[in-house]
């Protein structure tokens, strides 16, 4: 029998309780062990828990417990997280968690202590709860020299953006009905900023190209500031808005990292993604496209994910999985300014001057212009379209040079 401990008995933490208690016989045929759970380290009490005298509020009785071979950090956050999880990386546990913002920012350390110490930091929960995406792409895509992920990796944004393009609702309220149906944070900063993507970026870039990427080398442009215009007007020309996380192989060893909403053809795979599900798509030499989807998030979903990582620490207690990359190095990540893109610009104007004023300013560049159809409830005081593809700082300067001419204001750009 293998002990195990869960810090954290949150949605998540209570999740993976749950599924390690709901079918014992079958994990423990899976694992080649039973598996019990001897701690749950959380501040509050739970008397009406079945697993009531497991519970503790003392870390050092779980960091101290030489019977206990593997850990489960599901509290989420830096701290106290990165305190325990080395610290019991060091004491020669296990460790599993589900907790992105720790291993976008700490994951190259926690790796190499688990190195040294020949014991295993797994995080498959970490980017896309329950959809299988790290395991594959590290042991399935192996063979593959990978060249593109690209998703929707935020079910928050993802459900925002579906109520904005299908019932033309504001982002103030479908934010609102997120947050109350529970998709939603009462501080949505995280989800609507970006800042969640960006951290799966990290992680999934570091997977596939070998080296750690950190949140604060990535472009991150969250859809706090998209307006119901702006998914009308993409609906005209049958786009979907969506937040978009990239990374990509470009020259020289480099890569190329960002997240950013960006209208998506009807004819991609991530179109049709809607409400709280996410999608991966992995571009690799071998395989060509290879979409993973599901639901990212939810106690269930994202415990079952931590629950195998459990599992195959199991599996290889006397040997370690390897599971390693390199640490980040100067000017690793490409300047996304030199990015080739296409911009989507919305613009009020006050004449038909205007339209005509936009056309001689791309033309002069030789850019490709598109105007998109102005949509019923639109007003015909501004007009948008879809300049490129050139290069981004190119464009933006471009763009830039239009504010200035009088009868035109720039209302907002999108990549």
């Amino acid at each position: 029998m293998i002990d195990v401990a869960i810090m954290g008995h949150g949605v998540v933490g209570s999740g993976v309780a749950e599924v390690l208690t709901k079918h014992p016989d079958n994990i423990a045929a899976r694992a080649g062990e039973a598996i019990n759970i001897k701690y749950i380290l959380d501040l509050r009490d739970f008397p009406e828990s079945p697993l009531f005298d497991r519970f503790t509020t003392d870390f050092e009785r779980i960091v101290n417990d030489k019977d206990v071979r593997i850990v489960a950090e599901l509290m989420g956050g830096l701290e106290p997280a990165y305190t325990f999880v080395k610290r019991c990386l060091l004491a020669g546990k296990s460790v599993v968690t589900s907790n992105k913002e720790l291993v976008a920012a700490k994951g190259y350390e926690l790796l190499s202590i688990a190195k040294a110490q020949n014991v295993n930091f797994l995080f498959e929960a970490s980017v896309g709860g329950g959809i299988p995406i790290l395991r594959p792409l590290s042991q399935c895509m192996a063979a593959n020299e990978i060249d593109e992920i690209m998703g929707i990796l935020n079910g928050t944004t993802n459900f925002i953006l579906t109520k904005m393009i299908s019932e033309n609702m504001s982002f103030e309220d479908a934010l609102k009905m997120a947050q109350e149906l529970g998709y939603a944070e009462k501080d949505p900063t995280a989800d609507v900023g970006g800042h969640d993507t960006c951290r799966k970026v990290c992680i999934l870039a570091a997977l596939a190209f070998g080296k750690h990427v950190y949140p604060e080398h990535i472009y991150t442009e969250g859809i706090e500031n998209l307006n119901l215009c702006d998914a009308q007007y993409a609906s005209s020309a049958d786009y979907a808005i969506k937040l978009i996380g990239r990374v990509a192989r470009a020259q020289d060893n480099r890569i190329t990292a960002t997240v950013y909403p960006a209208l998506v053809s009807s004819d991609s795979q991530l179109s049709s993604v809607n409400d709280v599900f996410n999608a991966v798509l992995v571009r690799g030499d071998a395989t060509g496209d290879v979409l993973f989807y599901g639901k990212g998030a939810g106690k269930l979903p994202t415990a079952s994910a931590v629950v195998a990582d459990i599992i195959d620490c199991v599996k290889h207690l006397e040997a370690r999985k390897y599971l390693f990359w390199e640490d980040y190095s100067d000017g690793y990540v490409c300047d996304h300014n030199n990015d080739v893109v296409n911009l989507y610009v919305r613009a009020g104007i006050e004449s038909e001057q205007a339209v005509t004023a936009i056309k001689k300013a791309f033309d002069h560049k030789d850019i490709s212009l598109d105007f998109l159809c102005l949509p019923p409830l639109i007003s015909k005081k501004e007009t948008a379209f879809i300049c490129g593809p050139f290069v981004e700082k190119d464009l933006r300067s471009l763009i830039e040079q239009i504010k200035d001419i009088k009868v035109i204001s720039i209302l907002h750009v999108i990549d």
